[in-house]
């Protein structure tokens, strides 16, 4: 068994496949860790109010109970509770999709007026026709320490990790697959390509409508740090009124200051290979944007910019599929922007279609044919 990209589902694929009893080479074109794709970040977002669909309800509520259990494994602590809100008007869609998921499986949850949520939260600043639905499942991953973790746990069990190889072609046959990489040729029964943004380079034969975009997050400066802690900030979601997208943040820890993204923070579609990975001050300004309206005892020093990339679909959900070609290659991709907290379920998923041809989890919406028939949006 062959898996290429070791980033968040990546290694949790490895480690699950390998815990299945199968022999497992995995390959990654860079180091362990790494901060050239879409895993890294510190700190990455867990919350069970998912308002992208109810569907991934019940995919990361297995999530969490298999990060814990990976805690138990590696004793690494990978999960922090902190709770979540999303904030917007009662008409934003990530407040209708918060509440439609926790609605549909009675999740724990509150909704809270302007008021109630500064009381509450007082580094935020909402104007009074905004609301919140507050997750108290909620809480932050720390991103590289479980990439860490999952590989660890693999390598325990015997898979074989091998990074600093670029894949260049891979081939597949009813007896088996061939991957070519720039330092070997490697030779497996199954193929599991999980590349990320190189997704489009690595898999040419399917016409795959992925679009992979530079994202940029930010640390800002606090003028009251005791207010930023995971105990007197959730992880939150912010949809401004009349704004399509949102923007995304987490509370201090490890880097200090406050860590604020946006979602789809630039539209222009970039090559992996050759994405400015500079931040410029055209990004801050972006961020700031929210700082000064709703944080403003954050709106410091940027303390750091980091740049990622999103490899999105057009309907925002995952692709988790066989190849239409190749019944032993597995396609996993496209996590838009909103994939980590769903590694351990996804691995999971991976080993099950890889060595069941099948699983329990419900994962028609990841289909690849779905393209062809694209349906409504789950919000109405």
């Amino acid at each position: 068994m062959i898996v290429i990209g070791l980033g968040a589902m990546g290694s949790a694929i490895t480690f699950h496949l390998v815990r299945r009893g199968a022999r497992v080479l995995a390959l990654d074109q860079f180091a362990l860790a790494h901060d050239r794709g879409s895993s890294h970040g510190v700190t990455r977002i867990m919350r069970h109010a998912y308002y992208n669909a109810p569907t991934y309800v019940p995919l990361v509520k297995r999530a969490q109970s298999l990060w814990h259990e990976l805690e138990e494994i590696t004793g690494k602590v990978l999960f922090v509770p902190t709770g979540g809100i999303s904030l917007g008007t009662r008409g934003a869609r990530i407040v209708r999709g918060a509440l439609l998921s926790a609605h549909r499986f009675g999740l724990e949850h509150e909704v809270l007026d302007a008021s109630e949520i500064q009381k509450r939260f007082p580094a935020l600043r909402l104007s009074p026709d905004m609301v919140g639905v507050r997750d108290p499942s909620a809480g932050l991953l720390l991103a590289e320490d479980a990439i860490r973790a999952h590989v660890a746990a693999a390598q325990a069990q015997g898979a074989e990790v091998r990074f600093n190889q670029t894949v260049t072609d891979w081939r597949a046959k009813p007896t088996g697959v061939e991957v070519h990489t720039n330092r070997s040729v490697h030779l497996g029964d199954r193929l599991v390509v999980a590349a990320g943004a190189w997704m489009p380079k690595l898999v040419t034969s399917v016409p795959l409508p992925l679009a992979v975009t530079r994202q940029v997050v930010g640390w800002f400066e606090t003028n009251d740090p005791p207010l930023y802690e995971p105990s007197r900030l959730p992880i939150w979601l912010l949809q401004p009124p009349g704004d399509h997208d949102y923007y995304y943040g987490l509370p201090r820890f490890g880097p200090p200051g406050l860590k604020v993204g946006r979602m789809h923070h630039r539209q222009p579609t970039v090559s992996p290979a050759t994405m400015n990975r500079d931040a410029h001050n055209e990004d801050e300004a972006i961020l700031r944007k929210c700082l000064v309206r709703y944080f403003p005892g954050a709106n410091g020093h940027a303390l750091a910019l980091k740049t990622c990339m999103f490899t999105s679909t057009p309907d925002g959900h995952f692709i988790i599929d066989k190849h239409p070609a190749h019944a032993n290659v597995l396609i996993l991709s496209a996590c838009s922007g909103h994939g980590f907290k769903f590694a351990p379920v996804v691995g999971e998923i991976a080993a099950n279609l890889t060595l069941d041809g099948q699983t329990h989890h419900d994962i028609q919406m990841f289909r690849i044919d779905r393209f062809d028939e694209m349906g409504s949006d789950p919000l109405g």
